[in-house]
C-alpha cells in the first residue's frame, strides 16, 4: 500500500534536479522510493557523471578540462529546464549535488521552492579526512571545506545516510546537533532479493568469500589481503573485485604473498553481483579504521542483507543503528585488525556455509518503500513551512 504523500489532498510533487549520478543505487533509491510512496517525481537532469565510478581518482587536467566542458553545457541547459518546469513543493539534489546546489538555490528562490540536498559524501570529508588526499592545511582543503560549510547552510534541509554520520558532519562543519536529516542507503529489492534458483547456490563448490567494492582506505582492502594471508593454508577461495586508490598497493601485495586461493578481478557489472553473493558463503562488508568508516553502512552491507547472505564486517556505531545486536548470520569484528576478520571467517567455514539470514529481517525496513517513507517525511516537513510558494 502507498503511503500518503498528500498536500492539500493532492501528492507530494518533488522536482529531481541536477548533474545526479545515476550509476549510483543511491538516487535509484531515492527516486523509487519516493515514488513507491505515492509522490510525484519530475526529472531535470544532465549526465555528467557517466563512466566516472571513483570521482576523487579523476587525474589530469585533460579530464578536468573535459568535465568541466560538460558542465558548462549542462547547467544553462539545467536552468532553462528548471524555469519551464511544472509546479512542485521542494526540489531534491542528489549526490554529488554540491555545484548543482548553489546553481539552482537562486532559481527556486525565486519560484518560492525549498531545496532539500543529499549530502550523501562530504567532499572535503573525503578527499582530506578519510583518503588524505591533500593535507588539511592545504589551500584546497581549505576552499573545499568553506564551499560545503556554506552549502549545508544553502539547503533548506540537508540529509546523509546514517545518525552517525550525520551527527559527525554536524560536529566538523559547527552545526546545531539534529541540523541533518538521516535517509539510510538500502538495497535494490529487485537487483538484491534472492531467488529459487541460487538460494543454495553457495552450498556448492569449495567456502567461498567475496569483497566488491572500491579499493579505498575506508573499506579495508588491506586487512583483508592479511586476512587470507593467515589462512593461506584453509580450503577456502577469496574473490576480490574492485578499483580505487588502492588497487596498486593491494596488486603489489597479493603479488608479493602469493597466495593462490584469492582471486582478483578489476570490476563486476552491476547486474552479476546478485549471481557473485548468492555463490559466495560470506560476504565481506568494510573494516577501515577511520572515523568516516565507523560512520556509514556501505551498499553492500544492505546488499547482503536483501540477498541473505552471511555477513562479515567491522562493528561500528553507524552499524548498531542498522543490527543493535550482532545476529548469527552476522560477524562483527574491530576495524583493521586482520586476526579477528581471519578467526571469523574461519569460524563461518568450520559452521559448513554459514547460517542464511531470516527472510522477515532480509525485506524489512531497507527497501525502496521505507527509504522512500524516511524521505517524504523529511521533505512533507520543509513543503509545508511557511516558506513554501503559494
Amino acid at each position: 500500500m502507498r503511503r500518503t504523500t498528500s498536500l492539500a489532498g493532492r501528492p507530494l510533487r518533488v522536482l529531481l534536479w541536477g548533474t545526479y549520478d545515476t550509476g549510483k543505487p543511491r538516487v535509484r533509491l531515492l527516486v523509487d522510493g519516493l515514488r513507491h510512496n505515492g509522490a510525484d517525481v519530475f526529472e531535470c537532469h544532465v549526465d555528467l557523471w557517466g563512466g566516472i565510478e571513483d570521482k576523487s581518482q579523476v587525474r589530469g587536467i585533460g579530464r578536468w578540462l573535459k568535465l568541466a566542458a560538460r558542465a558548462a553545457f549542462a547547467y544553462p541547459r539545467l536552468v532553462v529546464d528548471y524555469l519551464r518546469a511544472p509546479a512542485h513543493d521542494v526540489v531534491l539534489v542528489a549526490y554529488p549535488g554540491l555545484v548543482d546546489l548553489f546553481v539552482v538555490k537562486p532559481f527556486a528562490w525565486i519560484r518560492r521552492v525549498p531545496v532539500a540536498w543529499d549530502w550523501f559524501l562530504s567532499a572535503y570529508d573525503t578527499i582530506v579526512l578519510d583518503r588524505r588526499l591533500v593535507s588539511p592545511r592545504h589551500p584546497i582543503a581549505w576552499m573545499i571545506r568553506g564551499v560545503e560549510w556554506l552549502a549545508v547552510r544553502v539547503a533548506d534541509v540537508t540529509f546523509m545516510d546514517t545518525a552517525a554520520h550525520a551527527r559527525r558532519m554536524e560536529r566538523v562543519f559547527g552545526l546545531a546537533e539534529g541540523r541533518i536529516g538521516r535517509v539510510w542507503v538500502g538495497a535494490e529489492q529487485a537487483a538484491f532479493a534472492p531467488t529459487a534458483e541460487n538460494a543454495n547456490a553457495s552450498a556448492q563448490g569449495a567456502f567461498t568469500v567475496l569483497f566488491y567494492g572500491q579499493f579505498i582506505p575506508l573499506h579495508g582492502a588491506r586487512t583483508i589481503v592479511e586476512a587470507a594471508a593467515l589462512l593461506r593454508d584453509a580450503p577456502i577461495d577469496w574473490l576480490l573485485v574492485g578499483q580505487g586508490q588502492e588497487a596498486a598497493h593491494i596488486d603489489g601485495s597479493l603479488a608479493a604473498l602469493a597466495l593462490p586461493r584469492v582471486r582478483r578481478i578489476a570490476w563486476m557489472p552491476y547486474d552479476r553481483l546478485r549471481d557473485a553473493m548468492a555463490r559466495a558463503d560470506v560476504v565481506l562488508g568494510i573494516f577501515g579504521t577511520s572515523d568516516k568508516a565507523a560512520s556509514v553502512i556501505p551498499n553492500k552491507v544492505f546488499q547482503a542483507v536483501m540477498s541473505r547472505r552471511p555477513l562479515i564486517t567491522r562493528d561500528s556505531p553507524a552499524l548498531r543503528e542498522f543490527l543493535r545486536e550482532a545476529p548469527p548470520f552476522v560477524q562483527f569484528v574491530p576495524a583493521g585488525d586482520a586476526e579477528a576478520l581471519a578467526a571469523a571467517v574461519r569460524t563461518a567455514c568450520e559452521g559448513l556455509h554459514g547460517a542464511p539470514m531470516p527472510e522477515d529481517l532480509a525485506m524489512a525496513a531497507f527497501d525502496a518503500n521505507a527509504i522512500g517513507a524516511q524521505l517524504v517525511d523529511l521533505l512533507r516537513g520543509i513543503a509545508r513551512s511557511p516558506t513554501m510558494r503559494a
